[in-house]
């Protein structure tokens, strides 16, 4: 028997693919009526998280944040098992998760962080990324159910953090992606483009193609090649911006980075690649504890 606590969109659809594979699923959510509307799937609703996870094998999380973890964790204890697995798909700090494992191996509990890469309609038909790390045996006696769950699963090492770690990477680019899109639509609006118009660039112009061989020269430190003067990277982003400036329509990340820019011009790089502005982000040494 499996327990589900956090029954948002995400959890609801993972406890019904649950359901359709026939699993028995206890649930819990802080707002009741979430859990309970999942008892028309079969499973089974409790208002308390520690009758919830009492006699199940595996209890699964998907909550806010580090502090409703170790909350809904506390309040579930009473109910645990001895021998229950924990496995929290809760995107979370490292530092938290570190601690948080680290407790409950003192206490004799095994947890595995599993945040994932997936919307509820990933969670609803099993496709989708699922970061895992930390004890290998543990992640090996896992991986069969968790592979159910999701169409990649990926073991990122032995490091109990470098789950928490590589999502939040990922998550930070999703920010800066969307984020640019929106400059972009903000930008278009200026020069009187529609967003559809705007979207029809990438028809013919794909961006992501080209995001390996930048990364590379970022970590192979490369910049004195370059194939987009930093100088000239910044003189149009003056352009964007005075466009913008002009039609009275805000951009959000644009002065950023031309502030950036405009940071290691005046080091000495105008005419560096434009990508030396990772230059102190790739030189391989830790930033001080």
């Amino acid at each position: 028997m499996i327990a589900w606590l956090g029954t948002g969109l995400l959890g609801s659809n993972f406890v019904r693919a649950f359901r359709r594979r026939d699993e028995q699923v206890r649930v819990w959510n802080r707002s009741a009526d979430k859990a309970h509307a999942l008892e028309a799937d079969g499973a089974s609703a409790h208002a308390d998280p520690a009758e919830a996870v009492r006699g199940a094998a595996r209890v699964h999380l998907a909550l806010s944040d580090d502090a409703a973890v170790d909350d809904v964790l506390e309040r579930a204890r009473p109910g645990l098992s001895s021998e229950v697995v924990l496995i929290d798909h809760t995107t979370t700090s490292p530092t938290g998760t570190v601690a948080r494992a680290a407790l409950w191996r003192d206490r004799g509990v095994a947890f595995q962080h599993a945040p994932v890469f997936m919307g509820p309609a990933n969670a609803l038909q099993g496709t989708g990324v699922m970061l895992t790390s930390g004890d290998r045996s543990r992640f090996e006696t896992l991986a069969p159910e968790l592979r159910k769950m999701t169409g990649n699963l990926v073991y990122l090492g032995p490091e109990v953090d470098r789950a928490a770690s590589f999502k939040l990477l990922g998550n930070l680019f999703l920010m800066f992606l969307t984020t640019g899109l929106a400059d972009m639509f903000s930008l278009a609006k200026a020069l009187g483009i529609s967003p559809e118009q705007a979207l029809s660039l990438f028809d013919a112009f794909n961006p992501a193609q080209t995001i390996g061989s930048r990364a590379k020269r970022m970590v192979d430190r490369d910049f004195d090649k370059p194939s987009w003067e930093l100088a000239m990277a910044r003189k149009d982003a003056r352009l964007m911006l005075d466009e913008a400036r002009r039609h009275g329509v805000p951009l959000a990340i644009v002065p950023a980075i031309a502030g950036e820019m405009d940071r290691w011009i005046d080091r000495g790089h105008s005419h560096d690649d434009w990508t030396v502005m990772a230059k102190d982000a790739t030189d391989g040494t830790k930033p001080p504890a």
